[in-house]
């Protein structure tokens, strides 16, 4: 199996059964009991885990994710394959999958391009059947520096403007109407990051036969050019909670995009310390 981030579905069919291969649903509990892929394992959480603020943050995720990747069976050996329903329908959650996986250094992970969505629209098989996985000692290789960011990191960037911040939340949170996804006031600041640059994740991606699909590596690229990022740009991607901001990193580490790190906890870290400075009110779309 080619080391890619993004594989096609049919490429995992024939090694379903072979051993070396698992795969991660993110989708909630109830949508996975419906049917899901035989053999695969459900982790609801790496959708719906929000991390504490500041370095206990990170040790949290390492320690939630320890656990359920290795209650999952992820040894270092197996080739972990995350999966969503569609590439857009959990805002980049199976990204955010892969993304924590190689935070924590798994040498082995892709995420299924297209979703269950492309799985289902060739036929392959579906199941209600829950598996049992054989728990394994989850490896942790990383340092955890490499490409993710913490608020300390994002707010020394500022002072580099070599270094893109790149927004890419949708078009309400952007302008300031909206501080999250799951409410205008969830969060108690809206805004920007100061110095920040916007392209919507959803650019990166085009419709596909069974739903929505990376664009091409030059596709991608002329979006970035957008803004100012070429394959060698720095850049620090930020959303709310790092979902879609792992959907977009996918994307420009596809495209060749050499330097990408993800501030992954985002807005929902940002705007809850009144010491971070933001640019604040809704901007006209002029």
């Amino acid at each position: 199996m080619p080391d890619r981030v993004l594989i096609e579905p049919d490429e995992f069919a024939g090694l379903r059964e072979a051993g070396n291969v698992i795969f991660i649903d993110t989708r909630e509990s109830e949508e996975f009991a419906k049917g899901h892929i035989p053999g695969a394992v459900n982790i609801p959480e790496i959708f719906s885990f929000l991390a504490e603020p500041g370095d206990e943050g990170i040790k949290e995720i390492v320690s939630v994710f320890t656990g359920l990747f290795g209650s999952a069976g992820l040894s270092g050996e197996q080739r972990a394959v995350i999966y969503e329903q569609s590439m857009d329908s959990g805002l980049g959650q199976s990204c955010r999958g892969y993304f924590l996986l190689k935070v924590m250094g798994y040498p082995r992970a892709s995420v299924m391009h297209g979703g269950l969505d492309a799985w289902i629209d060739l036929g392959l098989p579906l199941t209600r059947n829950a598996t049992a996985p054989i728990p394994q000692k989850f490896p942790i290789i990383s340092d955890l520096s490499e490409i993710i960011v913490d608020a300390k990191g994002m707010l020394s960037a500022l002072e580099d403007p070599e270094i893109i911040k790149l927004d890419v939340r949708d078009f309400d949170e952007w302008f300031g109407i909206s501080s999250s996804p799951y409410g205008v006031d969830y969060c108690p600041r809206k805004g920007r990051i100061p110095e920040a640059r916007w392209l919507e994740w959803y650019r990166m991606m085009k419709p596909g036969p069974a739903g929505p699909v990376f664009k091409s590596r030059e596709e991608i690229l002329a979006e970035c050019k957008t803004v100012g990022i070429s394959e060698d740009t720095p850049v620090i991607l930020y959303c709310f909670k790092g979902a879609r901001t792992s959907n977009t990193f996918v994307a420009l580490k596809e495209a060749g995009i050499k330097n990408v790190r993800n501030y992954f906890g985002s807005w929902n870290e940002w705007s809850r310390d009144p010491e971070l400075p933001i640019d604040e009110g809704i901007l006209s779309d002029d």
